[in-house]
């Protein structure tokens, strides 16, 4: 998946610090309601809504603002989760209060100087440690943030991804990466609107042509005011905030999914740990679970096939499986099954590749 692929590692970690991220992981899973570890476990796709904040059930007419963001969009390990957070736009000043955007203390402002509900911010300051703090005092009953600031995840699993991806090779019916994006973003906002909050205003981050992300959403939210922006969650603290629930739901998904005592890396195609993992832990027939890799991802697809540049342009690990032709009525035949390990009209591939769709 050459898209997912090209993307970027992650600011370098010590092994310490990862090792330090990984446990805390592993303990806020057991506390964070947007976690299921069966389905997760199972390869599963589920959504998380949090309880609409008092503060907007108090003022059922107030604006709102909500802020969309995803993590883990190009490793080839674990689940994508796309988040929203949202909160009425009075109230938006609790962002920075609580240090969404990244600063060290909120900027002063004079009594008559008028709410900015977005101000300049930059997530990518805030730590693990950090946001998983943020999260754990917005699930907190009595804090303000759980009082004022609701929030939801869509965990797309690594086998639903592929699934998609993959279909998208064999046949018209196209679900790419970015489709299954713009699914996961619309459907938690159709439930936000379907749950009775007087959504106004819509900030997103996109890494594809904003313009056009912002057109698609435009015509099925006509009515919302809809900004569409490249690091966006630099930029709006909803996003920032939206930001933060999505990277620590991933990461305890991690340590929900990770073999204990195991080094996965940060999960990204060019890392060499991760491709290490991939390597010690592939199985010949069915390549790895299906809750934990991504098998559309080049890096997957090149160590079970070959010939791309992970297996050195040579054979890949995995086992070539021949599939047997079926008739008409449906069953499957010895002669075909013969024809095709001889060159015939059986189907070839990787078991791995074919994931449930």
């Amino acid at each position: 998946m050459a898209e997912a692929d090209s993307q970027p590692l992650p600011e370098e970690l010590s092994d310490a610090d990862i090792g330090a991220a990984e446990e805390a992981a592993r303990e806020v899973a057991k506390i964070l309601p947007s976690i299921d570890n069966a389905k997760i476990l199972r390869g599963e796709t589920y959504i998380y809504h949090s309880p609409i904040p008092k503060s907007i059930q108090e003022d059922p007419e107030g604006e709102v603002i909500l802020g969309v963001d995803e993590a883990g969009r190009g490793p080839v390990l674990g689940p994508m989760v796309y988040a929203v957070a949202y909160c009425l736009k009075s109230d938006s000043p609790m962002l920075q209060e609580h240090k969404f955007d990244g600063s060290s203390s909120p900027p002063p402002r004079s009594q008559n100087q008028p709410t900015n509900p977005n101000p300049p911010t930059d997530s990518k300051k805030l730590t693990h440690t950090f946001r998983t703090n943020l999260l754990q005092t917005l699930t907190t009953p009595d804090t303000t943030l759980h009082r004022d600031l609701g929030w939801s995840t869509n965990s797309l699993s690594p086998r639903d991804i592929s699934s998609g991806m993959l279909r998208s090779t064999t046949s018209s019916s196209t679900y790419n990466l970015n489709a299954q994006a713009f699914d996961a973003t619309t459907t938690l906002i159709t439930a936000v609107l379907a749950s009775g909050v007087n959504v106004r205003e819509i900030y997103v981050d996109t890494v594809g042509p904003a313009t056009t992300y912002q057109s698609k959403l435009k015509k099925l939210f006509p009515s919302i005011a809809i900004t569409v922006s490249k690091k966006a969650d630099s930029i709006y603290p909803i996003v920032s905030a939206a930001s933060v629930c999505a990277k620590v739901t991933r990461d305890a998904a991690i340590g929900v999914l990770m073999p204990e005592g195991e080094e996965i890396g940060s999960g990204y195609p060019g890392d060499e740990k991760t491709k290490g993992w991939l390597k010690r832990g592939m199985e010949p027939v069915f390549g790895w679970e299906v809750s934990m890799a991504r098998f559309s991802w080049a890096t997957a697809k090149d160590m079970l096939e070959g010939g791309g540049k992970n297996s050195g342009g040579g054979k890949g690990g995995g086992v070539e499986v021949v599939w047997p032709v079926e008739e008409d009525d449906g069953e499957q035949t010895l002669t075909g099954l013969w024809g095709a390990a001889a060159g015939g009209e059986g189907s070839r591939g990787v078991v791995g590749r074919h994931l449930k769709a």
